[in-house]
């Protein structure tokens, strides 16, 4: 079967050799789904890929015996994480399921990728204070925020001017992992800055509103019930863009939040200066969160509530690096 007009994947569309009609019907499809857009992209590079590794055959010419050994192929050839073969499986049976209306037949013969159990790297308490001192700004503030509140990243960067209670000392965190909403402190170490932060939105967006802008994206069908929130202050951004951008969706310019590498750079540049002898990355802090919180005595239910996790048995991996275990055992060598 023969494909034309191919597109790349960084214009949206399937990329090169694949069929430009079945890409846009499943991108039609996600967003009717309300998938987000990091989804879509990352759905469309593996059903791209799937189909090169095909000889660029049709999918619906393919049966479900092709789909595993794909996804074997990952997992003993590529060496992928088992959580990226499970991103694989994922947009191929939406791809098969949802686009193509075909039941594969249950796929019992895939080589799993191995899942490594890894204990999370985490700082100690001097050691975050020492990489928060060579931070400084909105990176200063966001990065407060990952290891004061136990935001992920992405969480922090979708935070909306109204998801801040200050009388309450709380943050909003809306449409988390797995499409839950949680409540998580604010601390008031970072109540002023935060207050200074909402002034500098609003003389931003009141300028965007000034150039004929100021509308900003609003999830699932917000828009049409509320079609006069996307340029109020309330819905904007805490952390946004310093330029504005067309968003790919639609096409429309608005101000988008910050990108997330420019918090990621910021803090290995900090780890790097603060002579931290760790991997360090954003989540780091949000590692150190529940771990200091564990340490102080607080209840690890209280600490799954305030990370979002869906089972207790995710945050319990944090009690393996408090200060027991190997650390409360004195070393026979000690004693000698």
């Amino acid at each position: 079967m023969t494909y034309h007009g191919e597109e790349t994947l960084s214009k949206g569309a399937g990329g090169a050799g694949s069929p430009p009609r079945l890409f846009d019907e499943i991108r039609a499809r996600l967003r009717l789904k309300h998938y987000s857009l990091r989804t879509e992209q990352a759905y469309l590079y593996w059903i791209r890929r799937f189909i090169l590794a095909n000889g660029k055959r049709h999918p619906r010419t393919l049966n479900g015996a092709v789909v595993e050994a794909f996804l074997s192929r990952l997992a003993t050839q590529d060496k992928v994480a088992a959580s990226t073969q499970n991103q694989a499986l994922s947009a191929l049976l939406f791809l098969y399921r949802e686009v193509l209306a075909m039941d594969l037949p249950w796929m019992e013969n895939i080589v799993r990728a191995k899942r490594p159990q890894r204990v999370p790297v985490v700082l100690s308490r001097g050691e975050v204070a020492r990489l928060l001192q060579r931070l400084s700004g909105r990176e200063w503030l966001m990065a407060s925020l990952l290891y004061g509140s136990g935001l992920r990243l992405m969480e922090c960067l979708r935070l909306r001017v109204k998801d801040v209670d200050f009388e309450r000392h709380e943050i909003t965190v809306r449409d988390g992992k797995g499409g839950k909403d949680r409540r998580t402190m604010l601390p008031s170490a970072l109540s002023e800055p935060l207050r200074r932060q909402r002034e500098d939105v609003r003389v931003l967006h009141a300028r965007d509103l000034a150039d004929g802008f100021g509308a900003v994206w609003l999830p699932h069908a917000l828009a049409r019930k509320y079609p006069n929130a996307a340029r109020e202050l309330a819905w904007q951004y805490l952390f946004p863009a310093s330029r504005r951008s067309v968003d790919p969706r639609d096409g429309t310019e608005r101000r988008h939040h910050l990108d997330e590498k420019v918090l990621q750079r910021a803090v290995r540049a900090a780890a790097e200066a603060a002579g931290l002898a760790k991997p360090v990355s954003p989540h780091t802090l949000r590692h150190s969160f529940a771990t200091h919180l564990l340490e102080a005595g607080y209840d690890i239910r209280t600490v799954q509530e305030l990370l979002g996790h869906k089972d207790v048995t995710t945050t319990q991996i944090y009690t393996h690096v408090l200060n027991r275990g190997a650390h409360g055992v004195r070393s026979p060598l000690d004693g000698v």
